[in-house]
């Protein structure tokens, strides 16, 4: 087998359009006071190194982080290693009026990007703004909450962010909130952690099927999962994940988990991000590409190739040294053909998957 740089330079495949499953660059850029419209050399993500990978578009995450005077605002904050793996102490729930805060800063920043001087980024609102913006050389930005600790536990502001663009959200993250559980960073563990969905979580998955809200189960405990996944009418969507046979954390997926998000035709954002993707579980820039297209495989052949999509999670976690940045993409792409894929899987990969499942949660009110 060839490896990915050799194929990059061969061009084996036709350059492809890519939407990426799930990424914290809005927030991150926020945070950091950059602008979305120039290069910069910290960072996954940014408009020209965008257009150079051929990223079309993608799911963007507004994630509400620890204040920065908790402790818990350094990501390694109760970190223990065991004999076989790590343990992270349980994230705590954000206060709900400093999620909305923060979110509606974000959302400001997000309208001056609207604004820009010829229109190079639109927030999608329709499956066919995905179409219309593809077609006029635009960059789609599918708005998403990551934790739904902004959203009022009565759901009294659901529709306003709604109106505001909010086309998915992602019930929790691995913290509690008014709606459910969140995993903990454990490995090796399963993703059975914890209770389920509460009473007004289950109100706010039917809530989304009304309004046509992706619903995102990553960062979910299993026994939420299947919560969620016995009341929505939508296609089942997680949008940044591995798979738990293949690297035993609680971010990932175990087979029955998969086997259900392909019989509701829904989808798997593989992410990129080496501690999720190892079989030892260790965090590691040096892990090869190799990684991600053993998890992308691996679904494919478990539930077909229908059911799995990028879900990198850049600017929300380290990346593999040859997938240093957005740009990269298409060595992920010759990596793929490489394992097998033909141009058909390929583009059902890279964007066509992404598509149908958001048309379908759209729709589905």
């Amino acid at each position: 087998m060839r490896d990915a740089a050799a194929s990059e330079r061969e061009s084996p495949v036709t350059p492809l359009p890519i939407f990426d499953g799930h990424n914290d660059t809005l927030a991150a850029l926020y945070r950091r006071g950059l602008s979305f419209f120039e290069e910069h050399a910290q960072g996954h993500l940014d408009l020209p190194r965008a257009q150079r990978g051929g990223l079309i578009g993608g799911i963007y995450a507004i994630f509400p982080p620890a204040p920065p005077d908790s402790p818990e605002s350094d990501p390694l904050y109760g970190l223990q290693m065991t004999e076989e793996g790590y343990a992270l102490a349980p994230n705590s729930p954000v206060e709900p009026g400093y999620a909305r805060a923060f979110t509606d800063a974000v959302l400001k920043l997000l309208d001056t990007w609207e604004q820009a001087p010829g229109e190079p980024v639109r927030v999608v609102r329709t499956y066919e703004d995905l179409h219309a913006n593809r077609d006029a050389g635009r960059h789609s930005l599918v708005l998403h909450f990551e934790d739904a600790a902004a959203i009022e536990a009565d759901l009294s502001n659901l529709e306003a962010y709604y109106q505001r663009g909010l086309r998915s959200l992602g019930l929790v993250w691995s913290r509690p909130n008014a709606f459910g559980c969140g995993v903990p960073f454990r490995y090796p563990h399963s993703p059975d952690t914890g209770p389920g969905l509460t009473p007004a979580g289950k109100q706010l998955v039917r809530a989304c099927n009304r309004l046509g809200i992706q619903i995102d189960l990553a960062h979910l405990n299993e026994r939420g999962f299947w919560d969620a996944a016995a009341l929505t009418t939508a296609p089942l969507v997680v949008s940044h994940a591995g798979v738990h046979a293949l690297c035993a954390s609680t971010r990932n997926l175990t087979d029955a988990q998969i086997d259900s998000v392909g019989q509701s035709n829904g989808v798997i954002g593989v992410i990129f991000e080496p501690g999720n993707l190892r079989r030892d579980g260790r965090p590691g820039v040096a892990t090869p590409l190799m990684g991600i297209v053993e998890h992308i495989d691996y679904i494919a052949q478990h539930i077909g190739v229908e059911h799995v999509a990028f879900g990198s999670d850049f600017d929300g976690a380290d990346m593999p040294q040859d997938l240093p940045d957005v740009a990269s993409l298409p060595r992920l792409i010759a990596a793929l053909h490489d394992r097998g894929f033909d141009q058909t899987a390929l583009e059902k990969i890279a964007y066509r998957n992404w598509f149908r499942v958001l048309q379908a949660a759209w729709r589905s009110s």
